[in-house]
């Protein structure tokens, strides 16, 4: 009897195991590998808070709380920011609004990460600059994404998933049903 439930404790412990370490790399699923928002999340919790110093450190922009999700049937995710501006007596740790942008994807061999594609600045809230942003914010916005589309991954692909889909190319990068997907060629 003691026998048989140990066995037991130690089937489950192997499979609650190997699902966790399929959640932390994604699905490899035939010709593809999935990887689900919550999985996103982890590795932008990571990355974020993150700081710029522009105007030659004169104001600090603080991108702050990352929030990632796929909006139900859409093929873009949706990624959400506290922003915090720092300088003339403001602490750039401190949120001072928000903004979203919407985003497809795309894989980056060169990072072995997925980058934003295309991505669109959807809604900005600056309560300390009126609520709306003004030129010189907004700009500094969009500089901020251009390089961080072209540069950062919001998700980069460990050695072990590499490792098991060695010898083969990724393909085109999807969003649909709430998952994101690399489409494996031969």
């Amino acid at each position: 009897m003691h026998r048989r439930i140990l066995l037991i404790t130690t089937a489950f412990a192997l499979l609650v195991a190997g699902c966790s370490t399929l959640n932390t790399i994604g699905a490899l699923l035939g010709n593809q590998v999935t990887f689900t928002a919550p999985q996103l999340q982890s590795y932008l919790d990571r990355r974020f808070p993150r700081e710029y110093d522009k105007l030659g450190g004169l104001v600090t922009l603080s991108l702050l709380n990352p929030r990632l999700s796929i909006p139900q049937g859409s093929s873009r995710l949706q990624l959400d920011f506290d922003i915090g501006l720092g300088g003339m007596g403001r602490d750039s740790r401190v949120p001072a609004g928000h903004f979203a942008l919407q985003s497809g994807l795309r894989f980056d061999p060169n990072t072995r990460g997925l980058h934003l594609d295309n991505p669109a600045i959807m809604h900005v809230d600056v309560p300390v600059l009126g609520g709306a942003m003004n030129n010189n914010a907004r700009n500094l916005l969009n500089r901020w994404l251009v390089g961080y589309a072209r540069d950062e991954p919001i998700y980069q692909l460990d050695d072990n998933l590499l490792g098991r889909i060695a010898g083969r190319r990724i393909g085109q990068t999807t969003i649909d049903n709430g998952l994101v997907t690399l489409h494996l060629d031969q």
